[in-house]
């Protein structure tokens, strides 16, 4: 955990809601005038997208997976070292993964590749992080000892599976056959090196949907957030101090599923995320602003 500086990070895989997510998180750095130093996930990935696609086609022909999802395809030890330093001194480097034209273009690179690395910002507030291995453990790295506030963002499993395929699919120009090698390509990483992470997590926000995802290769529409709920998980309801009764009052056609567990409509994610994340990241601020450098 940091000692000054605080770090909040929101580990998600692709489609769970990471923009729902943003717009929060912007929403309580905009209202409480935090200065949040903002980390990619994707800026950790070990190669570009040219270099991936080379490495790809060696480990198929050597027999070794790879992945966005492992440690082969990233660079956790750079993660955990930026994590580590932000927390004793609010200094670290970032970097940008840019991923279309439009991000590439002020930086006169091609889509798909990094920018240089560069100094976060002087005088933050926090660090704010929002990728896949926000609380990622291997055997060498421990990314999330470091984290103070550690949230959870993931449909289940066909859900996020149905998103895949229709995006690489319509937007990226992939054949659906394709998309399905690629999401069993990934699933040794996913078991090992995704999935671990939700029961780190402090608070867990998992998108259910509403309407039948049985069968996620042959679905023709992703379900909506109104066709889903979300189930929020705390894991210590005490170190969060989540007062149940004012988010059920707060959000309507909410419930309580478990003692430390509420469901709330998918149209309300944002709000329920606001209203739960906002107070525990004003109390980090504060403290961290309250203790005397070491």
């Amino acid at each position: 955990m940091s000692k000054q500086h605080p770090i909040v990070a929101i580990t998600g895989s692709s489609g769970a809601g990471t923009s729902t997510v943003r717009g929060a998180m912007e929403h309580i750095f905009r209202r409480d005038g935090f200065n949040a130093a903002v980390i990619e996930g994707d800026s950790f990935h070990r190669y570009d997208r040219f270099e991936m696609r080379r490495q790809l086609e060696l480990a198929r022909e050597e027999g070794r997976n790879l992945s966005h999802f492992g440690p082969d395809g990233n660079v956790f030890e750079e993660l955990e070292a930026l994590f580590r330093e932000y927390g004793e001194h609010g200094t670290g480097k970032r970097r940008y993964y840019l991923h279309n034209a439009e991000e590439a273009s002020p930086f006169k690179q091609e889509p798909g590749t990094f920018t240089p690395w560069e100094a976060l910002p002087g005088d933050t507030d926090l660090l704010f992080y929002e990728g896949l291995h926000g609380g990622v453990v291997t055997g060498d790295v421990n990314v999330a000892q470091h984290v103070d506030l550690l949230v959870g963002v993931v449909p289940i499993v066909n859900l996020e599976w149905i998103q895949k395929i229709h995006r690489d699919t319509s937007v990226r120009g992939y054949s659906p056959e394709a998309v399905t090698d690629t999401i069993l390509r990934r699933l040794p990483d996913y078991v090992h090196y995704i999935t671990p992470q939700f029961s780190r997590t402090d608070i867990n926000f998992q998108r259910v949907p509403t309407v039948d995802t049985s069968n996620p290769f042959i679905a023709r529409d992703i379900p909506t957030l109104d066709e889903s709920f979300v189930v929020i998980r705390f894991r210590e309801p005490r170190k969060t101090q989540v007062d149940f009764s004012y988010l059920l009052n707060m959000i309507d056609d909410s419930f309580m599923s478990r003692r430390n567990t509420i469901v709330v409509p998918g149209g309300k994610m944002g709000l329920a995320m606001e209203l739960i994340t906002q107070p525990l990241i004003e109390r980090l601020v504060q403290n961290g602003a309250n203790r005397v450098p070491a």
